[in-house]
């Protein structure tokens, strides 16, 4: 697992960021077994793996708080004023069968 910045960790939806978050902690998990055992080549390596759970804590933190917003939201967003366009539309359909029904 490569180190993320926190840019590339505030585009990833929730979902994505828990399953980084798991990988993670997993990797980490096994580092501290192969430093316990003499296995670990590479010492800097677990402090970036720290340092990326930290950043993913850090962002699902933030929009927690609301201090960012939510990636999947404006998709959601996008959804909801799809259907409320579609109300509207049948409603002005309704008004307009109303108003020929009642011409003829």
């Amino acid at each position: 697992m490569a180190t993320l910045t926190a840019a590339e960790l505030r585009n990833l939806g929730k979902d994505e960021l828990l399953e980084k978050l798991g990988n993670a902690k997993e990797e980490l998990f096994n580092l501290r077994f192969q430093a316990a055992t003499g296995q670990l080549e590479s010492h800097g390596r677990l402090r970036a793996v720290r340092k990326d759970i930290a950043r993913i804590y850090t962002v699902l933190t933030e929009r927690a708080l609301g201090i960012t917003d939510e990636v999947d939201a404006p998709a959601a967003d996008a959804a909801d004023a799809e259907v409320e366009t579609d109300a509207v539309s049948d409603e002005v359909a309704a008004d307009d069968s109303e108003k020929a029904g009642s011409k003829a």
